[in-house]
């Protein structure tokens, strides 16, 4: 409990009328805009996976929600679904409350 990290999920559906290297040069993006320039890292596929902290420790609600603003305002998405924080280890398991 002690040492429990949190991160979010993604789930992100792109446009059918974008191509791979359209697909490949947002996710480069994705990966320096979003991630690198916060701090965090991504693990998973073009259209799923876990954000967590690129060190130890955990995502801040800040974090998260600078991730959510920018996918929101990509053209090359049609849908965008990002988690509640929740524990990067053991995703079912309650977060805890600050003391």
């Amino acid at each position: 409990d002690e040492f429990q990290e949190l991160g979010f999920e993604l789930n992100l559906e792109f446009k059918d009328s974008l191509d791979d290297m359209a697909i490949d040069a947002f996710l480069d993006a994705f990966l320096a805009e979003a991630m690198d320039a916060n701090g965090l890292d991504y693990v998973g596929g073009d259209d799923y996976g876990l954000v967590c902290l690129a060190n130890r420790g955990s995502v801040t609600e800040e974090q998260r929600a600078a991730v959510e603003s920018w996918l929101k305002g990509r053209d090359e998405l049609t849908k965008v679904d990002v988690s509640p924080l929740l524990d990067a280890w053991y995703p079912e398991k309650p977060i805890n409350k600050p003391a």
